[in-house]
């Protein structure tokens, strides 16, 4: 198992969490502390394309250890995996730009 993979496991045994809670919290993470660090408004397209990278940064490791490991691939699981990391920052950003959001 890769190093990737383990601290995946070891996090989601020991907060409590499933594996798709895990996706939001870190896409929430990726999104709004980006935004924080540069200065970026969250109408900015720039912190959903930080998330979004690291999303399929994160999708290539998890094929790149079925290959690897001789695991199963299931793309489907991969693209919900990036559906669902992108969920919350995509509606974040489109509440910004409709300015129902007010940041």
């Amino acid at each position: 198992m890769s190093p990737l993979q383990t601290v995946k496991l070891w996090t989601v045994r020991h907060m409590g969490l499933a594996k798709d809670a895990l996706h939001i919290y870190v896409a929430l993470g990726l999104f709004l502390g980006s935004a924080t660090l540069f200065k970026w408004r969250l109408s900015d397209r720039r912190p959903w394309l930080i998330v979004l990278l690291a999303a399929l940064a994160g999708e290539a490791w998890d094929l790149r250890d079925s290959l690897v490991y001789g695991t199963r691939i299931d793309v489907w699981a991969n693209w919900h995996d990036i559906w669902n990391t992108l969920f919350w920052p995509s509606l974040i950003v489109l509440l910004a730009r409709l300015k129902a959001l007010r940041v």
